[in-house]
């Protein structure tokens, strides 16, 4: 019985964990006040493979894991098409995924921000010349932002965001 009441009332001792990436801090709330200023909320994204390795995925869930933190700045990944600003495309267009991906930016509501995310959705990669690929995103929709790697770092998508919210500023002005 002690050994469970000195769990009790005994203070945990944890180590503060503080943020220590300071261009990724500055960058994320640059990108908090444009996006506060063009949708006065935050703003969703719905993320798309079309036939990826899966490793820029990789890269946008670390964006959600609490080391990064994407949401404090605004920014948040919904399961609907229907809810989304923004489709985050990753991988080449497969012959297979081309319908799925037309039908899912027609559910998307305007604006219908599309961003091609990796080499292989900017312009197929690897993939490219594939009989299976038809090539990048831009081959069947679209295309605001092109964020090139293999994959693009969290560092380097969340500065795509930026731009994108930079390129519909200046649009709207």
């Amino acid at each position: 019985m002690r050994g469970m009441f000195r769990n009790i009332i005994t203070p945990k001792v944890t180590e503060e964990l503080s943020f220590k990436d300071k261009e990724f801090e500055r960058l994320g709330l640059h990108l908090k006040k444009r996006i506060d200023r063009i949708f006065g909320r935050s703003l969703a994204i719905r993320e798309v493979d079309t036939g990826s390795d899966n490793s820029p995925e990789i890269e946008l869930v670390s964006l959600t894991t609490p080391y990064y933190d994407v949401e404090r700045f605004g920014v948040s990944f919904v399961a609907s098409p229907r809810h989304a600003d923004v489709l985050a495309v990753t991988g080449p267009v497969t012959r297979n995924m081309a319908l799925a991906l037309k039908k899912t930016y027609d559910a998307t509501p305007e604006p219908k921000l599309v961003i091609a995310i990796g080499d292989d959705a900017c312009d197929g990669g690897i993939f490219k010349g594939s009989y299976a690929v038809l090539g990048g995103v831009d081959k069947v929709l679209p295309v605001d932002l092109k964020i090139p790697g293999d994959p693009p770092s969290p560092r380097e998508i969340l500065k795509g965001l930026l731009a994108l919210m930079r390129k519909i500023d200046r649009r709207s002005r």
